[in-house]
Formats: structure tokens, sequence, C-alpha cells
């Protein structure tokens, strides 16, 4: 039997079980066909306060047990993933429009985030502290309570569990709010993976919703801890909602991430990289590549190139086996990019490929001599658009990649690896890959950005210690002090 053949999860939440949302259900519509593929219940704000005092509850009993016992529930999660991995697959190809191999990626992430959430479980929880008093003084880390997930609709399944995961690995319960567009791979796989695999009922909800169900989940007085995963603009309102709460808020936001490329690289391979940057998933990826800052020796061969490689890239239905690119997530998204080619142009780039779609497949685009106001240059696009500008000296190269409010991940392709780590150095980013374009991600890492691409916060590996714990100080000690009182 299939992880989702089960008819309970159709136009139902998950709170405590599978149950009817208070805003009715919604469909769940397929970009690449416009068709209706199923149906999923629709939260609204009662139901965040019914998941959030059913979490404080079950989270007391779920952070008493034996860190073994969590462990095991993290563990058989992550080989239901892979067990379900070819259902899960084409729900994600299906309902976020992702090729079959960015499916395949999405499933063995999701499996290896549970797996490294398991070992969290057995980490070191405090350490022994000095005192100038005679007493046992030390720290701990204790369960944060009831952790708020909130994902976007690009990677529905990795956004989700890369939060979910380790937050119940360590002790807390969870609210999960997906993408409505994604609400079933973003969060019904979830809630089916975890009932199977035996977590105990009520520590985790998934509640489908709008804005109004996000800001209730950060309002939640018994929700200390906000993950979030989004735009810029939408992080802005959270972090914003979230202090005025008092209570951390995790914020992986938005990205326009730099492409430098050498003159002494091999140019096919430097085309093929930059390319996959830019167009993997449509462009839809907070580390895609924004911006090619290329030699000026060149710059002009590798335009060419990257136009023949988009003039031969097919899109279509990702269901179909034999494209390169699906569809946009939604015609809001479509409009939206084609603005911002259109204006480039308008502007004065040259349009060499693209920049035309069918219903919501969007032709990968490469613009060239893009001026550097240009939104297509200047802000995150979200879409299949690669804008190429040339530099002249290294300085002028790390002037480029500098100028820019975003610090996400930067790439740089040289025939020079240690030169191009040193050149690295000079530009503020979260992530650095050399020889390689701007997309990546393991669940090992500690993730994060710099500037407006995140508020210093850092996701996955040993930071999600930090993230879902608190620092508990202790002391110890054998008879009572005397005071002068």
């Amino acid at each position: 039997m299939g992880l989702l053949d089960t008819n309970e999860w159709h136009s139902n939440i998950f709170l405590d079980g599978w149950t009817k949302g208070g805003a009715g259900d919604a469909a769940v519509m397929e970009p690449a066909t416009g068709n209706e593929i199923g149906r999923v219940g629709r939260s609204d704000l009662s139901d965040v306060a019914r998941a959030s005092a059913r979490a404080v509850q079950a989270q007391k009993e779920w952070a008493a047990l034996p860190f073994t016992a969590r462990t095991a529930v993290l563990r058989r999660a992550g080989d239901l993933f892979n067990q379900h991995a070819a259902e899960i697959s084409e729900w994600i190809m299906r309902e976020s429009g992702g090729i079959g191999p960015k499916a395949g990626l999405e499933v063995h992430v999701a499996a290896e985030e549970c797996y490294e959430a398991a070992a969290l479980g057995s980490h070191a929880t405090g350490e022994i502290l000095q005192s100038e008093l005679p007493r046992l003084s030390f720290s701990r880390r204790v369960p944060a309570g009831v952790v708020g997930v909130i994902s976007p609709f690009n990677f529905p399944l990795i956004l989700s569990i890369r939060s979910v995961a380790p937050a119940l690995a360590l002790g807390n319960a969870v609210i999960l709010k997906p993408d409505p567009r994604t609400a079933v791979c973003g969060g019904v796989v979830l809630a089916r993976v975890f009932e199977e695999a035996g977590l105990p009922s009520g520590l985790f909800s998934v509640l489908p919703g709008g804005a109004d169900v996000g800001e209730a989940l950060i309002t939640e007085p018994a929700v200390r801890v906000i993950a979030f995963t989004g735009s810029t603009a939408a992080g802005r309102i959270v972090g914003s909602i979230a202090a005025q709460h008092l209570k951390r808020a995790h914020l992986e936001l938005g990205g326009n991430s730099a492409l430098i490329v050498m003159n002494d690289v091999d140019l096919e391979k430097a085309v093929s990289v930059g390319a996959f940057g830019s167009f993997m998933h449509q462009g839809q990826i907070c580390m895609t590549t924004g911006r090619h800052i290329v030699d000026r020796r060149i710059v002009d061969d590798y335009a060419r190139v990257m136009a023949e490689h988009a003039n031969h890239t097919p899109v279509g239905d990702p269901m179909s086996g034999t494209v390169g690119m699906g569809p946009l997530i939604d015609a809001r998204q479509r409009d939206r990019v084609h603005a911002m080619v259109t204006d480039a142009v308008s502007a004065g780039a040259n349009l060499l490929a693209g920049g035309t779609y069918e219903n919501l497949f969007y032709r990968p685009t490469v613009l060239t001599n893009v001026p550097l106001n240009a939104s297509a240059y200047c802000e995150e696009v979200f879409g299949p658009v690669a804008p190429i500008v040339s530099y002249d000296s290294l300085d002028e190269a790390v002037a480029l990649a500098s100028d820019t409010p975003y610090g996400l991940s930067l790439g740089i392709l040289s025939g020079d690896g240690l030169r191009a780590l040193e050149l690295a150095s000079r530009i503020p980013t979260g992530a650095i890959h050399i020889n390689d374009q701007t997309v990546a991600d393991e669940a090992v890492i500690p993730f994060g950005g710099t500037g407006i691409s995140g508020n210093g916060s850092r996701m996955g590996g040993k930071a999600n210690l930090d993230a879902y714990t608190e620092l508990q100080w202790v002391t110890a000690q054998a008879d009572l002090p005397e005071y002068p009182f």
C-alpha cells in the first residue's frame, strides 16, 4: 500500500489525527496541466490555537522519553522516505512542477535530514562551567517547547523537513504551515511519514493556510521558536512580528547570488555549470545564480554558448520524463518574471534566448549588457533568467559581486582554485563554492545567509542544537549558604 493511498488525508488537516480544518478545503493544482489532482484541508485561526494547546501537552511527555526513543522514530521516518521515494517524487513533480531528478533529490535529502536529526539526540547537552563559589555549575540544553515552521513552495519537502526533523529529535513539538500551493508534498507527506513512523499523537500538526494562519502561528504564546523560509519581503514581516512577541525567528530568505567566471576556464564546462545554477527548477531557488559576472575576454563566447544551451533545453510537463525544465508555480510568478525580463530589455539589455512563455512554461532566458539597476539583475527574479555582465579586473569583479544587499551564496569558476578562494574572501556571503555554481545544501551543513538573505541564524548540522533548544544554567551545592539578611 502506498503512503498516500489512504483517503483519510483528503480534504483534511493533520491535528491530533486527520480532521476537518476550520477553513474547509481547497484544490491541489498541477501547474503543468492546470488540472485538479486532489483536495487538502485548510486551517483557520482556531486550528492554530487547538494545535498549540495539544502540542504543549504532548511535548512534555515526548521530551521526557529517553533520547533513543525519539531517535528511533526519526530513523524510521528516514526509512519511510526511502521506501516510498517513487510515490513521493511523483507528487513533487505534479504539485510543484519539478522534474524527476529534482524530485528525487528532495526525497533523498528528506531521508538524510531525518537520519542526521536522529543523531542529534545523542549529542552532549551541556558543559561544566567554572564558578568562583564552591558549587557545581553547568549548562544544559532543554527543548524550546513548541516550534512553528513556515515553509515555501519551491522545495517544499526539503524546506519543511529540515526544520521539522531536528526540532522533533531535540524534544520539541512542531506545528507546520506549508505553502498552500504545495500542501501535499510540503505537508501531507510529512504527516503520513511520521504517522507511520510512530510519532505520538499531538506532537506534529500540519496546518495549510494563508498569511493569517502564519501570523497566528507567530503570535501564539505557546510557540517559542519560528523557522521561516521564504522571500525577504515576507521575512521582514515575520521577523518584526516575532520580535514584538519576544520569540526567536530563524529566517532563511531570498538571494541574488553571483557566479564569477574567470578567463582561464573550460568554456563549455563553465557554461554548463552556470546554466544549471540559473535554470535548475526554473530558477525558483533562493540560491539560484542570479548574476553571471564574466571576464570581458570571454564574455561574448560565454553568452553565445549559454544561449545555445538555453535554446536546446526542453521545457514541458515533468511527468513526460523528457524535459529539463517544468512550469513556474503559477501565473502570478510567471507574470512577475516576464515583467522583469521585458523591463530589462526596454532599458537596453540584449535578449539572446528565451523571454517567451506558453501557459506556465517560461523559456530559459539569457540577457547580456544588462543595466546594473535593472530589476532582472539587482533583485531576486525567482525564474529561469541568466543576466550576464562583464568585468575587466578582479577588483571590478569583487565590486560587482559585492554590490548587493543579499548575501546567500557565491560561486567562482577558475583554472586556479587557490586564486579563486583568495578572491572569495573579499566578498561577503553565507556560502562559497569554488568551481561550482551557487545552488548547494546538505543535511550536515549549518546553512544561512548574510545581509537581507537572513538574520544571521543557521539551520542544519550542529547549528540545529542552537536553533531548537534553550541553554539553561544550573548550579548545585551541598549546603544552604548564609546571607546577611
